[in-house]
């Protein structure tokens, strides 16, 4: 099944919730000494993951847009992309969890496997599908080398 919501959009949904939750329900609130660093250092980790990915698209010209996999031109497997399969959703996790760390509400956890679950289902199973029809064995290949996400 094809996603019809952009996974940055989703990202967005589930941060909003994951703030209003925080506001809402005050049990389960948390801190740390380091929070506010650590939620920053994930914060850029994950935003170069997803700056690195999206220039091996751009080096490549192949398409980055996730709502049309089946217009790729060229399968990227170096990089970043020759540890994760999806290292732009893996970046978008990790902004998320930075997140969940920044607000310091325990119950916004449930928000991070259901993020993994949606994109799992909804967006990288239709790229999967796409990319299979497009590169054929080279990308089923590839799916046996490289785990989805890390």
């Amino acid at each position: 099944m094809q996603n019809l919501i952009p996974p940055p959009v989703v990202v967005v949904i589930i941060g909003g919730l994951m703030w209003g939750m925080s506001q809402l329900l005050t049990f389960g609130a948390f801190g740390f000494v380091w929070q506010k660093g650590l939620a920053l250092g994930l914060l850029v980790l994950g935003a170069a993951l997803m700056v690195l990915a999206a220039g091996s698209f751009f080096t490549v010209k192949t398409t980055i847009n996730p709502m049309r996999p089946a217009r790729a031109s060229s399968l990227v497997t170096t990089g970043l992309f020759s540890f994760s399969r999806n290292p732009i959703y893996l970046g978008d996790l990790l902004l998320l969890i930075a997140l969940f760390i920044w607000l310091g509400n325990a119950i916004n956890i449930v928000f991070l496997p259901l993020f993994v679950w949606f994109i799992n289902r909804f967006q990288i199973e239709a790229e999967e599908r796409a990319l299979s029809q497009l590169f054929g064995d080279t990308y089923l290949d590839y799916c046996k080398k490289v785990r989805r996400w890390i």
